[in-house]
């Protein structure tokens, strides 16, 4: 895809993502007994599905403005995003989805979707380190590899990085 649209970015967000923090999690939790609720709980968990959702969405409009390009690596970002969320941290969206997947563990409750949340971080952890990054250096050279050394992986600087 040439340039990015919102219909590129829709499908991307239906097929990863929705895939990851909708069908899998559905599917895991119907699989799943009834647990124990407790309000407490359900309440923080609401409020990492919206820490999560604001998240997401907040990365995926940055990609679409200041990348000119989608979540997808079949139309990734032409430019390097380093605004936002991603002043403090470097894989923010990873972030958002890893806090909806909490958020529905907490929600439903279930172990399973906990145990999905968990296999998706380690799985995007060597996916990031291994291929990911390497990719990143290769596209944006050493303007990538300045961000990287001063924006952490997944703990979030509290002074955010300026470019």
């Amino acid at each position: 895809m040439k340039n990015s649209s919102f219909f590129s970015h829709l499908f991307s967000v239906l097929a990863l993502p929705g895939i990851v923090a909708g069908v899998i999690p559905y599917v895991l939790w119907k699989k799943e007994s009834p647990h124990e609720f407790s309000l407490l709980i359900f309440l923080l968990g609401g409020l990492f599905l919206i820490i999560g959702a604001i998240l997401f969405g907040w990365t995926l409009y940055l990609f679409f403005i200041r990348g000119k390009g989608t979540l997808a690596p079949w139309d990734p970002p032409k430019h390097l995003v380093v605004t936002g969320p991603y002043r403090h941290v470097r894989n923010p969206m990873i972030s958002g989805v890893l806090s909806l997947l909490i958020g529905q563990a907490l929600v439903l409750p279930s172990l399973n979707i906990a145990a999905w949340a968990a296999i998706f971080f380690v799985v995007n952890t060597f996916y990031f380190r291994f291929s990911e990054e390497p990719g990143l250096e290769k596209r944006f050279g050493e303007e990538y590899r300045i961000y990287k050394q001063h924006v952490r992986r997944w703990i979030p600087r509290v002074k955010s990085f300026k470019f």
